[in-house]
């Protein structure tokens, strides 16, 4: 069972939602979670925000977030998934920002550096992970720890 799957049989029992707003990932959560037959039940929405702009405009990111801390940053995770929160009053909502390469990395912030927003229910973190491969292992792997990250919560508290 994929976790996904998993993370689907989970809400619908409990009867709770998510929602996704993404940029590196680029609406895999999401597709991830809808490849799952009555994913309607509990997915409420996905955003793929991939450019600064649509993070300002569709999420409310600020200009003085992606001037001083720049979009791949904990800063802008935190606002994108308060933003995503604002948009769809989900449980749980989940925000991806990232450098999945293979270009575009710095010493700073390297390819493969993902920053990960959470809401669950009123309760707000956001985890920066560090993730190795190619563009699509990046995306793939970031999705995952998602999806793991919530499914964890769920259980576990």
């Amino acid at each position: 069972m994929q976790n996904s799957e998993i993370l689907g049989n989970i809400l619908r029992e409990r009867k709770l939602t998510v929602s996704v707003a993404e940029s590196c990932t680029g609406g895999l959560i999401s597709k991830l979670i809808t490849d799952t037959a009555g994913s309607s039940d509990y997915f409420i929405t996905g955003v793929v925000a991939y450019s600064n702009d649509a993070k300002k405009k569709i999420l409310n990111v600020s200009e003085d977030t992606l001037k001083n801390f720049g979009a791949v940053s904990l800063q802008c995770a935190e606002e994108m998934v308060k933003g995503i929160r604002k948009l769809s009053d989900s449980h749980i909502c989940i925000a991806t920002t990232g450098i999945a390469g293979p270009t575009g990395g710095s010493i700073s912030k390297p390819v493969g550096v993902v920053f990960c927003g959470f809401y669950f229910f009123d309760e707000l973190s956001v985890e920066k992970i560090y993730l190795k491969g190619t563009r699509t292992q990046i995306r793939e792997q970031a999705a995952n720890f998602c999806l793991n990250w919530a499914i964890k919560r769920l259980i576990y508290g």
